[in-house]
Parts: structure tokens; C-alpha cells; sequence
């Protein structure tokens, strides 16, 4: 069986790779056709950039997306196989914990993954590292649902690593994970359409400045070294990294 084992390592990371490249396509592209095709002229005037993408640029980030699909791939398969030898904090009985820790441990995950982007962004925004690590996603100027995904290998690389890490420690139930990679996909590309979804009313409110949009993104394509934040703001507040705009 041990002689095998390459061959079904190698059969995760395929299933896992097309369950992720069915994730970003269904969420990208269910975005994609209600705001740029479908409704587009009721929301071409909601537009958060004054230029629209480039002509060749779905295409790049479509293919830029597959690769870092298959780099997600390969640590979601090395989370399956360490879960399945015991190795991994997650678990399957909702009840082997309180219930109540249920979204807690969900809004732990979120947190500490908010930290550690936060920090590691502002970090691949530093002159010898941007061009190596992070230039890729910054090539779309004009963000669109197809740049959630689409990050130099690199880059790919260090947004992988932080959920295995977290799941070696914190426990948290295998549907409180579904759910949170639900987020992880859904929250990208919204944030990348380059069109506000939530009603002004909300963002203005103190609960809504607590939450990243598409508003607060697109000014970090637009002048790079503000707004590093992933779900949240208050790291980008507490270290005066937020966009004027923004207040």
C-alpha cells in the first residue's frame, strides 16, 4: 500500500485541483455575466475605475488563476492526507466540541489569516520583492471577477501555506471549513469586480467600515501601497495604511 501511495497523492491533488478550478469559475463567472454581461449597462455607470481592462487581460488571469489552482491543489491534498493520518486539528463530530465554538473558531481562522495577509502583503509591496512575488496581480490596474485568483506562483505559494498551518493547531469542524473556503472564494472576487455590491447605507455604517468591498480593493490597485487588507480594515486603520479615500 505504501508503494501506492505516490499515485493516490497524486490522485487528490487532480480532484482537488478540479473542485478548485470549479469554485473560481462558478463564483468568477456567475459574477462576471450578471455585471458584465447581463446587467452591464445598468452597472456600467457603478464602475470603480475610470478605464476598463486591458483586451488581452481576462485571458492572462484565467490562465495565471489555473496555475495557482494547482498550487492550492497540492496543499489541499497535503491537508487531506494529514488529516487522514491524524496529523490536523479538524473534526468531524459537530458535537465534539460546544456548539457555540462552531463560529467561533470560524471567526478565529478569519482573524489570523486576516494577520498574517495583512503582513505578508505589505511585505511583497517592498521593491525587491514586488516584482518577483506580487507584480503579477497588480498587472490587472483594472480589477476584474478573473484576478481573484490570478497570482504569480510565488504568490500562490504564500497564500496556500497559512490554512494548513492554523488547522495543524486550532480545531475546527470540517463544515466550518467548507464554509470558510466558501468565503475565501466568494470575498475575492467580490472584491475584485471592480463594482460595489454592498448598499452605501451599509459600508457608511460602523459595522460596514469594519469590512473590505470592492470600493476599498480597487483603491489598492489603484495606488498600491494602501488598503493591504484581506476581509477586514482594521489592520489597514491601526497601522495608517487605509486610503484617504476612504475616510
Amino acid at each position: 500500500m505504501e508503494a501506492d501511495a505516490p499515485i493516490f497523492f497524486l490522485a487528490y491533488i487532480l480532484i482537488f485541483f478540479l473542485a478548485i478550478l470549479f469554485r473560481y469559475f462558478v463564483a468568477a463567472g456567475f459574477f462576471y455575466y450578471y455585471y458584465y454581461v447581463w446587467k452591464q449597462e445598468e452597472f456600467r455607470s457603478r464602475r470603480l475605475s475610470s478605464r476598463p481592462p486591458k483586451k488581452d487581460q481576462f485571458k492572462k488571469e484565467i490562465i495565471w488563476s489555473i496555475k495557482s489552482s494547482a498550487i492550492f491543489a497540492f496543499f489541499g491534498a497535503l491537508l487531506y492526507w494529514l488529516w487522514q493520518n491524524d496529523l490536523t486539528a479538524i473534526y468531524l463530530n459537530v458535537t465534539e466540541y460546544p456548539l457555540w465554538y462552531l463560529p467561533v473558531s470560524l471567526v478565529l481562522i478569519l482573524l489570523l489569516h486576516e494577520t498574517y495577509y495583512y503582513w505578508v502583503h505589505r511585505w511583497m509591496h517592498s521593491p525587491k520583492i514586488f516584482r518577483k512575488v506580487h507584480k503579477v496581480h497588480h498587472d490587472s490596474h483594472t480589477p476584474t471577477p478573473w484576478t481573484a485568483f490570478s497570482f504569480h506562483p510565488w504568490e500562490s505559494l504564500l497564500e496556500a501555506l497559512i490554512l494548513p498551518v492554523l488547522l495543524l493547531f486550532i480545531p475546527v469542524s470540517v463544515y466550518v471549513l467548507g464554509f470558510y473556503l466558501v468565503i475565501m472564494t466568494v470575498s475575492s472576487v467580490v472584491n475584485h469586480l471592480d463594482i460595489e455590491v454592498y448598499p452605501q447605507g451599509f459600508q457608511k455604517s460602523k459595522i460596514g467600515r469594519l469590512f473590505i468591498g470592492a470600493t476599498h480593493h480597487q483603491l489598492h490597485h489603484k495606488e498600491y501601497l494602501t488598503n493591504y487588507g484581506l476581509y477586514f480594515t482594521f489592520w489597514d486603520k491601526w497601522m495608517s495604511t487605509e486610503s484617504k479615500e476612504m475616510k
